[in-house]
């Protein structure tokens, strides 16, 4: 009989801990709301569904799409996070601090704005679009003149190109006043609203980046420990970080695409696994995903009580959680 050594053990507590995380936030997400809907009514509209009864309505169009896709979203960001810190080295680095959610986003208020673009399916390949422009720029000027790529570099390149794309966001908003009212709860960062019709198109190209960002786990392990000794070990270290950079922008792009602007999970979520799990990478993607998943879902419930009848844009929730916990890493880590 083989024995399961301590360490391997705690990982795989703490994976089954994180599912069990998510799905009591799931239940949650679907169980609560502004309309109180006994637990049993719940179930019977998500297995017995019944178009006739106003309740089995409101949880399987309302509450079960917007849990659904903040799953998605939770889960994008948060392994679109844990892949950044992987690829800089740098533990401030995540999708909305280095400008990543916001090229997509200004990008899509440019097509909006000046296009008149209104098909999820271009919002889609626009956010992809921007998101890529922007991870090149924090890149390319993290890189360029003498040092290479450094922590602190890459995160005043971040705030820089970050900086930027929310400047020409904003200046497109008051050009066009006409529309900034549709646009700012969206700007907000939300999965109030949506329906299955805007995640279908985007969720083949979620799933993929999931994907391969599992299949890099083992990879990316190598390349912590060092360029040189990952070359040594036969490793092609560029290959493995334009994949890395497609997983993100795959992720972050989609994810803005859906829910506009959520921010921080991408940043709290891979700190809070590595202090569960090591720094693993095989198990820090997995179980980010959950845990970015449940953390989002529960952000979301949180935020449809806190100003009753109305609602909390649930990207403000999760900033309202993340800004603690950036300073303290910002102290912690660039000290």
């Amino acid at each position: 009989m083989q024995i399961i050594p301590k360490k391997e053990k705690q990982k795989w507590i703490v994976f089954i801990v994180s599912i069990l995380i998510f799905i009591v936030a799931f239940i949650l997400s679907i169980s609560l709301g502004q309309r109180q809907i006994a637990f049993s009514t719940t179930l019977d509209a998500i297995f017995y569904y019944d178009e006739t009864v106003t309740e089995h309505i409101i949880v399987v169009t309302s509450r079960l799409t917007r849990a659904v896709i903040a799953t998605v979203i939770g889960t994008s960001l948060a392994i679109a996070g844990a892949m950044m810190q992987a690829l800089t080295r740098n533990p401030l680095a995540a999708p909305d601090i280095f400008g990543i959610n916001a090229g997509a986003i200004f990008f899509i208020v440019l097509a909006i704005t000046l296009f008149s673009v209104d098909s999820l399916v271009h919002y889609m390949w626009i956010a992809f679009i921007g998101a890529a422009i922007a991870a090149l720029c924090v890149y390319f000027l993290g890189t360029v003149g003498t040092g290479g790529l450094s922590p602190i570099r890459v995160v005043l390149s971040g705030a820089a190109v970050s900086a930027l794309f929310v400047s020409f966001t904003q200046a497109l908003l008051v050009v066009d006043e006409q529309r900034i009212q549709s646009i700012l709860f969206w700007l907000a960062g939300s999965v109030a609203g949506r329906s299955m019709d805007m995640l279908l198109p985007i969720l083949p190209f979620i799933l993929g980046g999931g994907l391969l960002s599992l299949l890099l786990g083992g990879s990316i392990n190598v390349f912590l420990s060092g360029e040189d000794v990952a070359t040594g070990l036969g490793q092609k270290i560029a290959l493995l970080k334009i994949l890395i950079g497609v997983v993100v922008v795959l992720l972050a792009g989609g994810s803005v695409a859906i829910g506009g602007s959520i921010g921080f999970i991408g940043l709290i979520v891979p700190h809070i696994v590595r202090g569960l799990v090591g720094p693993d990478y095989r198990w820090i993607i997995p179980v980010s995903a959950f845990i970015g998943a449940g953390l989002l879902l529960l952000a979301d419930v949180v935020a449809r009580f806190l100003i009753m009848p109305q609602e909390v844009p649930v990207g403000v929730m999760t900033a309202l959680i993340g800004t603690p916990f950036f300073i303290y890493i910002a102290r912690r880590g660039l000290s």
